[in-house]
């Protein structure tokens, strides 16, 4: 643990930073599109449009991350579930898993309670409510919508980061991003991220799905992990791209 901590904190404090500024991100837009007293939620009352805005937003706050040379050195997980899911595959280490999983959970609440900081009553305000991840009507809905969508995702990040178009995968994310916060939302709130979802969780003290973030993206992702080794697909590492400058803690690819 102490070596692992000693040798590779950066990359673990990359991945509470990258969480963080997307919880921020988050915030800043929601409380944008969402508040009542935001000209941009007044001039758009189409939820749909404010949803195709919010995504683009948070899509492309993804893209700029997974980009970022924080992003290349650390993979830019920014996800337990990823995480997780590169454990079960053999492309993380017990020790840099847990550090990751931490560092993801302190990150994204950092994010949110810096964003309370600033925003104060206008994230609390019931129609932002720390941007908060609620299932529509039906749980059981709610929860295979979470699981679909990550399995999705974690199938297409699998099969790309694997193939001959590896650079363009964070592209592939943040469009998923996109359409699945357009089209989605309504159903299961989109998450697919258990530290996203709990960093909203907790200020806003709304635990009652908090659950199903923490076990439908999990599952979704681990399902996508063994259908892609039972077809024997080709293996990769836990990173988006390797064609970069940065050094790999997965494979031990050093910098340069």
């Amino acid at each position: 643990m102490r070596d692992a901590l000693r040798r590779h904190w950066p990359e673990y404090l990359i991945e509470a930073v990258a969480l963080g500024i997307f919880m921020v991100s988050a915030c800043g837009f929601g409380a944008l599109l969402w508040h009542p007293g935001s000209p941009a939620a007044q001039a758009i009352p189409d939820g749909v449009l404010r949803r195709f805005l919010m995504g683009l937003a948070m899509g492309g706050t993804a893209i700029l991350l997974i980009y970022s040379p924080w992003g290349q050195r650390s993979g830019a997980h920014m996800n337990p579930a990823f995480t997780l899911t590169f454990l079960r595959l053999g492309r993380v280490k017990p020790w840099d898993a847990s550090f990751y999983v931490a560092a993801q959970f302190v990150g994204g609440l950092a994010g949110v309670l810096l964003s309370a900081a600033i925003l104060g009553p206008v994230l609390a305000d019931p129609m932002v409510h720390y941007v908060v991840t609620v299932p529509g009507p039906s749980l059981a809905l709610a929860f295979l919508a979470e699981a679909a969508m990550t399995f999705a995702m974690m199938t297409m990040v699998l099969n790309v980061t694997a193939g001959p178009y590896a650079k363009l995968t964070g592209l592939f994310a943040g469009a998923l991003v996109c359409s699945y916060i357009t089209f989605e939302a309504p159903i299961s709130g989109m998450s697919l991220n258990p530290a996203r979802t709990f960093a909203s969780a907790l200020p806003a003290m709304d635990f009652g799905a908090l659950w199903l973030y923490f076990l439908a993206p999990p599952l979704g992702m681990l399902a996508a992990a063994e259908l892609h080794g039972w077809l024997q697909r080709p293996r990769g590492c836990a990173k988006y791209d390797h064609k970069n400058r940065q050094r790999c803690i997965f494979c031990g690819k050093a910098a340069g």
